[in-house]
């Protein structure tokens, strides 16, 4: 096919609509505006674009080309008022880039003009085109937006002549608009296709999240169901080991008593293992509820530092008790004593020398505990984790210091079971601080209150 140059015509215009073009352009941009709210898919705007404006511009019927970017063929992806005999071919159609007029607008970015198909030699090619077709001349216009060409739009006139300046502004007007409407449309599409995505992702999730809350329960339930049956028959080696210690089943020897007292020792450290497994495994089932009994504050602080072993030798352990009479607490006890045992038996565990102190205080309706050693202290990234069931801050094979990792998973659910918190400050290398914030009346709905 000839190569399509541009021809200045003579005067006159066969697209020249109503003598005010600024009626025609506003009219124009209505129409575009008009596809773009209507359209689902950027194609539909060009379509529903050029079956509005092609009357306005007085073409006869027009056509929308676009890039392919894997490709220098143009597909055909709008046509207006073509041929009916054509229409079931219309699918198949592409022009390649920089050949025909649609072909040179989209490459060479500017508008090719031919008003008269049949005046030019050089054209003779499109004549039989133009003749079976019925069109004359022809106005091929540049898709422009965002420094990128998007493709071309070819009106096409049965009448033959010049194109006026009105002509030219407004089929240029007509061109941006529906560019940049089918830009935006493209947009819009493109995150309809992401939100369509992320609904997608979102549910993928879910499903993975409510599997994963199912498998947790299982597991859970599996871990009380198996320290419930343990308990019971440690309880049992416990009791038997004491029998013997004390010599009630017979005489032992004192090798045989070092040996019963280390096996009664381990007993009881896997005992309260158990425990601590069953009272957190509890603890987020939600099957544990607070028994409230009235007591002075000092009370869980003196006990935990009575039954809590572990000290090293090297360790000085300071007691901080307020010299004025505290208000009453109104707490579950048990669990406070537990609380603050596993945060004193933390502290000696990771204090090799200094001292490990314990305070309480009263204010503002709280009750302040404050557990602070000069140890190895807890990395910034570490801390995150601390407070996780089974982590540690060394989880490797090769960590210096034992443990099953529930202790402070298990403090801070009871914190937070009697209304209070758990809060960390710690520097590598200088020590921690852990205070405990408890309120002196715990919430009674679902509490079980102790007599006295």
């Amino acid at each position: 096919m000839t190569s399509i140059r541009t021809v200045n015509g003579a005067s006159g215009s066969t697209a020249q609509g109503a003598s005010d073009s600024a009626v025609r352009e506003l009219m124009a941009v209505r129409e575009i505006v008009h596809a773009f709210l209507t359209a689902d898919r950027p194609q539909d705007v060009y379509q529903f674009a050029l079956e509005r404006v092609s009357p306005l511009v007085g073409a006869h019927f027009a056509s929308v080309y676009l890039v392919d970017g894997a490709s220098e063929l143009m597909p055909l992806v709008a046509a207006y008022n073509w041929p009916e005999r054509l229409r079931p071919f219309l699918g198949e159609m592409k022009v390649r880039l920089g050949f025909g007029p649609s072909g040179e607008a989209a490459s060479e970015r500017r508008v090719i003009e031919v008003p008269d198909v049949f005046a030019d030699p050089s054209l003779e090619d499109w004549q039989e085109v133009a003749t079976e077709m019925g069109f004359r001349a022809i106005v091929a216009l540049p898709l422009q937006a965002a420094n990128k060409t998007l493709g071309a739009v070819t009106f096409y006139f049965t009448s033959s002549g010049g194109f006026t300046g009105e002509t030219r502004s407004l089929l240029r007007l007509v061109a941006d608009q529906m560019a940049a409407t089918a830009e935006k449309a493209a947009l819009i599409e493109e995150l309809r296709r992401a939100n369509a995505a992320l609904v997608d992702t979102n549910a993928e999730l879910e499903g993975q999240y409510l599997q994963a809350l199912e498998a947790r329960r299982v597991k859970d339930e599996f871990l009380a169901n198996v320290s419930h049956e343990l308990r019971t028959p440690l309880t049992a080696v416990i009791g038997y080991t004491s029998i013997m210690e004390e010599g009630l089943a017979g005489p032992v020897t004192s090798e045989q008593q070092t040996t019963l007292r280390q096996v009664k020792g381990a007993s009881e450290r896997l005992l309260e293992l158990i425990d601590n497994l069953l009272d957190l495994t509890q603890l987020k089932r939600g099957d544990t509820t607070p028994t409230v009994d009235h007591f002075d504050p000092r009370e869980p602080m003196q006990e935990a530092v009575l039954t809590t072993v572990g000290r090293p030798a090297n360790v000085e352990l300071k007691v901080v008790e307020p010299d004025v009479l505290l208000p009453q607490m109104r707490s579950d006890k048990r669990k406070v004593v537990k609380i603050l045992g596993s945060l004193l038996a933390n502290a000696y565990k990771f204090t090799h020398k200094g001292e490990v102190r314990i305070s309480v205080d009263v204010r503002n309706g709280r009750v302040v505990y404050v557990v602070q050693d000069t140890g190895i202290g807890i990395p910034i990234e570490t801390q995150a984790i601390i407070f996780d069931e089974f982590r540690q801050g060394d989880g490797s094979m090769t960590r210096r210091y034992g443990g099953s990792g529930l202790g402070l998973a298990l403090a801070r659910g009871m914190a937070r079971l009697l209304g209070g918190e758990i809060d960390l400050a710690s520097i590598a290398g200088e020590g921690s601080t852990f205070t405990v914030e408890l309120p002196l009346d715990v919430e009674t709905r679902g509490a079980v209150s102790r007599a006295r």
